[in-house]
């Protein structure tokens, strides 16, 4: 069973890298930042619509990177649509603790759909250099959602 899991989250973080969802410019966006992994040239621009409540009414992306870097922002920009500001910042630092760890025990309820979203991700953690590719989308969210037009790195 366990090979069967991990094959299907492999499955997911290839298409997800072959045919990322939310890959364009987003031309009316009112935040943008830049995001740059120079450990291994993954680099990309986010895009973020907000509603008029505030909420992200669109994300998207464009740039290169390898499948976990492309396969991470694409199903984050699927993931945020909706939430808040804050409820995205949340959800990029419990995304950070399951990249790290391959665990989230602070997610709780409320988080589940989108952290079973973001699950085949967990298993970066066994690659740490890896870590720093799926992360990559979720600083640069981090950059534009706290003011837009910032460079964002990997950390």
């Amino acid at each position: 069973m366990f090979d069967d899991l991990r094959d299907l989250y492999q499955e997911v973080i290839l298409d997800h890298g072959r045919k990322p969802r939310n890959f364009r410019r987003l031309e009316d966006a009112d935040r943008s930042a830049r995001g740059d992994n120079p450990m291994c040239g993954d680099r990309m621009e986010l895009f973020v619509k907000l509603a008029p409540d505030g909420s992200i009414a669109d994300a998207a992306f464009q740039g290169r990177g390898c499948a976990i870097s492309m396969a991470s922002a694409s199903l984050m920009t699927e993931t945020v649509k909706g939430k808040s500001p804050a409820e995205a910042h949340m959800l990029g630092d419990r995304f950070r603790n399951l990249a790290m760890t391959g665990t989230c025990p602070e997610c709780g309820a409320e988080l589940e759909e989108e952290m079973e979203r973001l699950q085949p991700l967990s298993g970066v953690h066994e690659f740490p250099s890896r870590v720093k590719c799926a992360t990559l989308a979720w600083h640069t969210l981090n950059a534009a959602l706290d003011g837009g037009a910032k460079e964002a790195t990997s950390e």
